[in-house]
């Protein structure tokens, strides 16, 4: 497809009720999506959430040594995969004692084929990792405790 072609397909896309279009040809490959992803994820602080539960930790948790004062939750914004790592020979993007920044990468959640980034939404050092790589998360699940500060 040449330029001209490219152009009145997308105008074609976006005049139609199709909320997606892909196509794939000899070397030629283009995705059209009028869904926007605006996940945000959702942090809390301590105070807001509900009673924990007489639940024992998993093996899967790590702990920082010293208790969260001022912890808050960094939670799924979504159902899908997550993905701790950005490829399986690569660095978790964080663990336990790594200072995060608002706006960090700190993991990715893929749902339906799509990556999307989660982002710290607080400046604090994270104090619990409370997923696995790979682990199927649940909208709202709390995947990292962070300490404010």
């Amino acid at each position: 497809m040449d330029f001209k072609e490219i152009k009145e397909l997308m105008a074609e896309f976006n005049e139609s009720p199709m909320r997606e279009l892909e196509i794939e040809t000899d070397g030629f490959h283009i995705h059209l999506s009028k869904n926007e992803n605006t996940f945000k994820p959702q942090v809390v602080t301590t105070s807001s959430l509900p009673a924990p539960q007489a639940e024992t930790p998993s093996p899967k948790v790590e702990e920082a040594s010293t208790p969260a004062e001022s912890a808050s939750y960094i939670k799924a914004p979504m159902v899908g995969s997550i993905y701790l790592q950005p490829a399986p020979d690569k660095e978790a993007y964080v663990s336990v004692g790594t200072k995060v920044h608002k706006g960090d990468v700190v993991c990715i959640i893929e749902a339906m084929k799509m990556m999307t980034e989660i982002k710290s939404e607080v400046d604090g050092i994270i104090t619990k990792v409370l997923v696995t790589n790979e682990e199927l998360v649940e909208f709202d699940q709390p995947l990292f405790e962070v300490q404010e500060g």
